[in-house]
This record gives C-alpha cells, structure tokens and sequence, in this order.
C-alpha cells in the first residue's frame, strides 16, 4: 500500500517547486497588518520546504500613518525577511516554534511632527510563538523628535550567534542642541521575556560635555523590574542633563555622580546610594520618582530627594541661587545664553529681570529634605545649611532654610505661589537670631569682633522676576547689632563697591569698632525708606536717611556723622549717596556749626529710635548696655536733659534681653 502514498508525496513535491506564492501575499498583508495595526506590504514570498519550513519576504514595509506627511520614509522595512518554522514541534503539539527569524538591512524611521503627532505608536497584538534567535544584519534608524532637539542615526546589528545574538547599536546626531554619541551591547533580543535569565546591559552617552554610563543587568527590562545597574553621570553643568531626564536641575559646576539605579516597573524609579562630587563639595543620598496624580490626562511625576553633604563650597550653589554657572559651566553655554548675558552686563539695571520659568514648577511635585554639615568658603560666614522644600501644584513652600553662624543663625520661611499670567506672589519671612559677630568678622582678613546681629523681616510681591518681585513688594527690615568692626561690615558684609571710599569720606579708620548699630527699613511698593539706620562707634555717631527706589533702581540717602569727642575745628559729617544701584556716588554736604559731641545731634534720633523696642540686641546685658546708652542718651537730649521714662518694652530691653520680634 505503500505506492499510494507516493502521489501524495509527488504533488507535495510539484506544489513546492511550482507553486506561485506570491499568491498568498494578500492574505499575508491582511494578517500582518492586523497585527501591527498599520498597513503592511511585501513585494515577493518565497516557501522551502523540509523538517523546518523557511518563509521569506521581500521588501516588507510598515507604513506611516495615514495622516502622515507623505514624502517622509516609512515607518519600517527590511530588504529580507526571513522565518524557519518547526513544523514537526507543531504537529506534536509543542506549540509554535520559531528557531531563527532574520532581519536583512532592516530601516526604522522613528519621528514625530512639531505638533507632537508619532509615526511609532502600533497597537500589537502579542503572538504565542516561541522564538529561538533574532538576528539583525545592516540596520539602520533614524530618530527625529523636534521638541527634544533631537536627530540621531544609529546602526543595528546583532553579533555573536552562540549567545543567541548579542545587541549592538552605535547612534550619533545632535541632541538638545548638543552632538550625541550613543553605544549599546545588549543582550539577545528575545531573552528580553525570559526573566530566567538576566538581561545583560552596557550602555554609554555622550551628550555634548555630558557622560552617562548605565551598566549592568535587568531581570525583566520589557516590564522594567528587578536587576543591578549602576549609574554613573559625569560633565561641566549639571543642568545639561536636563533634557536627557526631564528632571529641571539649575545650573551646576562640573560634577562626578554615581548610583545604584532600581526599578519598580514603570511605576517607581529610585537612584540609591547616591554619591559624588558638585564643584569643591562633595553630595549622597537618595532619589526617587514615581508618577503621581493625572491632570488633563497627563501624570506628574512625584520626586523625594534626600540629600547630604558633608562638606559644600557655597561658589558651587550660585546656580541654585543667583543662577550664574562656574566657569567651567560657562565654557558650554549656548549663543543665546552668551547673549543674553551680555545684554545684563550692558544693561544699567542690577536687579535680574529675567523672568521666572513657571512652567519647569509645573513639571512635577518636588519633595527635598538637604543638609550640609560644614559649609566652606571666601567670605563665608556660614556653618551649616538645611533645607526643607515641596514644590506641588507649581507651588513652592520652604519650611525653613536654615543657616548656623557661630553660637546664633539665620532662617527663612517661605512661600511661591503661581498667579494669574506670568507673575508668581512671593512671602518671605526672615529672623536674624544672634548672629555671632565674631563668626562673621573672621572671613574679613584679620578684622575681629564681638556681640551679636538680631532680628527680622519680610517681604510680600507679586512679580515674575527678582527685579519685579522687588520693584512691587511690601516688607520691611529691623535690625541691631553689637559689637564688630565697621570696615569688615560696610566693605565684606553688604558688598557695596563704595564701602571704603564712605569710610575715607566720614573720616573713619578703616578699623572702627562698632557699639551699636540699629535699623528699621520699610518696604512699600518697591520703595525702601531708612526709617532708622544709627551707628555707634568708638569715633561717631552716624545717622542714615532717605531711601533706595527699587523700581527705578535710585539711590537717595544722606549720612550725617556727628564727632562723639569735641575737638577745635571738629565739624559734623553730612554726604549724600546718589545714582543707581549699579554706579552710585558720594558726594559731601554742607557743613554746618560745630557742635560739642554728640549729645545734641542725638535728639533728633529719639522719635525713630523708640519704634525698635523689641529688637533683642545682643548676647549679654554687658553688649546691649552699649545700645541702651544710645536710647538713653536720645531721650534725655530730646527734654532738655531730663530723662524722659522708656516705653515699658524698652526698658525690658535695658534690663534683660527681649525674644525678636517674628
């Protein structure tokens, strides 16, 4: 009976050698595309027959979608394609095997329009084969994303077949503006779903300046869970790598950072034991990402950092503060950037009017908890630093940030609010708590010092720049301090370019120690006034008036300088300061008759003197002796010499020390 089955075998056999399989090609397109969700073509099918069966299809090509620009290339093609299929595994019932499928110059043609519209989003559908080896010969893609700043080629190809095919791919392009240079070994592109076995990882980025390297193994990458990565992310301005991750960061000096990155799926992203090098100071800690509440179908992210340092260079924080980069920083900055720099230096305004960037508040909600424990650097009086800040809903509250000078310290507590258009309002309270004078002389080369800086202030704008902020605001400022020099606190401390030519101009010594100084200064829409500004020091007593226009930037103060010891020809001091904040003048007043010391010139300084009752002055009854003497002798001046009685407030503060005011 064995010659009956040998027709069967002989029209199997006529079938395979003439059979046109082209014919099939409809049908084949129809489920191709099915699958994909997007038209599907092919030009020739070619069948060989055995215990493995070889399909293969020429110029296959993935179409674009519909409303895609057509002169654009398409989404895919591949020269070849070809499958081996285990017929026999098949018909036993072991399911669909695929021992190889092959990829012959295979082309991807990724991009979006600058409407944000994509050409690479299908709807597969997964298959149930079992697929043995992928292998890539000559591909090539082309990524275009031009809200990235984002054009880059890349090669793709698949190398050692023992190991099923390990992934290479080498890209270049520009990105953000920036060129970029891309390697990647992977692993074999099917161990993808076999979460037995690790998928290996060895990817390295160059972005301009920028190094990134993520090294390692993932036990399930398609679902993005599990695994040991170590990340490694290098260059000159930390704030580059923000169009790689998204993530605002301010601008930075060059930085060595390293990590353990983990995976919680899509969900949770966490950098561990993070730790490197920003500028001089060295940074750890921890930071995890995970999406957070959707709004208008889009989920912000929600970013914990917790951050330390053990020691930190403040020079490193100016792009976290004023916003000017370092040096090496700047060597990198973009033509715009340069511009734009330049046109602040020729500008005759000081105050920045760059406006704020709402939109990077808006990012995401930011959680930050930073403490430094030693804090080193010229002219830097400050010991410590800790920060605790939540930036949600584009809102940014600061609860505090604190500084430690000596045996007293500085906080802040605030709050940024979004308003309508561009402006943000900005509450900002501030406590001066017995800041130790002789911490802060001893960053003034050799000067010293004693006593104590207290005191308070506030401020409440609305604008969308530092110099709209202030050209709007509402506050004020009350201040007193005991002890110090005068130098080290006209010339280090406020940083006024004209500090030692007022000292040359009152007739001082550059080296005057100060026994009191008292000032309330209030703020009302934008314009400062010097309600009280006195100084007491071993020489005079020098009194300061008018105010500073923060919306024009004007200067419009008068010193006067009354001698505290009569001597022939001694004449009180009056000069005027004048101009602009960025070029201010001095210039010397009329002279008026002389006086016998400073008695009389005190009785002037009784009224605004009085309205400070509650300033705690310094850290011992012996240091605010020196400012109550200063009261006593307004008061008693201002009747004639008779002693007029203290507010009951005031004489607490003659007695004892008094808490400052909040």
């Amino acid at each position: 009976m064995a010659w009956i089955g040998i027709p069967v075998v002989l029209l199997i056999v006529l079938l395979a050698v003439f059979w046109q399989w082209d014919r099939l090609i409809p049908t084949v397109n129809a489920r191709a595309s099915a699958a994909l969700g997007r038209p599907v073509t092919m030009s020739h099918l070619h069948v060989r027959f055995g215990r493995i069966i070889q399909v293969a299809a020429d110029d296959v090509i993935v179409a674009n979608p519909p409303d895609w620009p057509k002169n654009d290339p398409p989404l895919a093609s591949v020269g070849k394609l070809t499958v081996l299929v285990d017929v026999w595994s098949y018909l036993r019932g072991q399911g669909l095997i695929l021992p190889l499928i092959t990829l012959d110059k295979p082309q991807v043609y990724a991009a979006e329009t600058p409407e944000g519209l994509a050409n690479f989003h299908l709807s597969v559908r997964a298959g149930a084969a079992k697929i043995g080896t992928l292998r890539i010969t000559g591909g090539e893609a082309h990524v275009v994303i031009p809200k990235l700043g984002a054009d880059v080629r890349a090669t793709i190809a698949t190398q050692d077949e023992a190991d099923a095919g390990t992934l290479v791919m080498d890209g270049r392009g520009t990105y953000a503006a920036q060129p970029i240079v891309v390697h990647l070994v992977g692993g074999a592109l099917l161990s993808l779903r076999d979460p037995a076995h690790p998928w290996p990882v060895d990817l390295t980025v160059v972005n301009g300046p920028t190094r990134l390297a993520i090294k390692g193994t993932l036990q399930n990458p398609l679902a993005l869970k599990g695994g040991n990565i170590t990340l490694q992310v290098s260059g000159p301005d930390m704030g580059l790598v923000e169009p790689l991750t998204g993530f605002p960061i301010p601008r930075t000096p060059d930085y060595e950072v390293a990590g353990k990155l983990e995976f919680q799926g899509f969900q949770r992203i966490r950098v561990d034991d993070f730790r490197g090098r920003l500028g001089h100071s060295d940074i750890a800690g921890t930071i995890e990402m995970e999406p957070g509440e959707t709004v208008d179908g889009t989920s912000k992210p929600v970013v914990n950092l917790d951050l330390r340092s053990s020691r930190v260079d403040m020079a490193d924080l100016h792009g976290f503060t004023s916003g000017q980069p370092s040096r090496d920083a700047m060597a990198h900055e973009t033509s715009g950037q340069r511009a734009s720099k330049a046109k602040a230096v020729a500008s005759g305004k000081l105050l920045p009017d760059t406006p704020f960037n709402r939109h990077r508040l808006n990012w995401g909600d930011i959680h930050l908890r930073y403490h430094s424990a030693h804090i080193q650097g010229h002219n830097v009086p400050l010991d410590n630093l800790t920060v605790v800040m939540d930036v949600v809903g584009g809102r940014i509250t600061v609860h505090p940030m604190s500084f430690a000078v000596g045996k007293g310290g500085l906080s802040a507590i605030a709050e940024v609010t979004p308003q309508s258009g561009e402006n943000i309002r900005a509450k900002i309270d501030l406590r001066l708590d017995k800041l130790d004078v002789s911490r802060l002389m001893a960053t003034s080369r050799g000067s010293h010092g004693t006593g104590s800086i207290s005191g308070t202030g506030a401020i409440d704008a609305i604008g969308n720049s530092v110099a709209g902020l202030l050209a709007n605001g509402n506050g004020g400022m009350k201040m007193a301090m005991v002890g110090g020099d005068l130098s080290a606190l006209l010339v280090d401390l406020s940083g006024l370019h004209f500090g030692n030519a007022l000292l040359s101009a009152l007739g001082m010594p550059q080296k005057t120690p100060v026994q009191c100084f008292i000032s309330n200064l209030v703020l009302r829409q934008g314009i400062l006034d010097f309600n009280t500004m006195v100084l007491d020091t071993g020489e005079a007593i020098t009194e300061v008036g008018g105010n500073i226009d923060l919306r024009s930037e004007t200067i419009d103060l008068s010193l006067k300088s009354d001698a505290k010891h009569f001597t022939v020809g001694s004449l009180p001091s009056r000069l005027t300061i004048a101009g602009t904040l960025k070029d201010a003048t001095i210039r010397p007043g009329p002279q008026t008759a002389a006086r016998a010391g400073a008695v009389v010139g005190l009785a002037a300084l009784f009224a605004p003197l009085a309205i400070l009752p509650t300033i705690q002055f310094g850290t011992s009854e012996q240091e605010d002796a020196r400012c109550g003497e200063l009261l006593r002798q307004a008061r008693t001046s201002s009747s004639d010499g008779k002693a007029l009685p203290p507010p009951p407030q005031q004489a607490a503060v003659e007695e004892k020390q008094v808490p400052a005011e909040r």
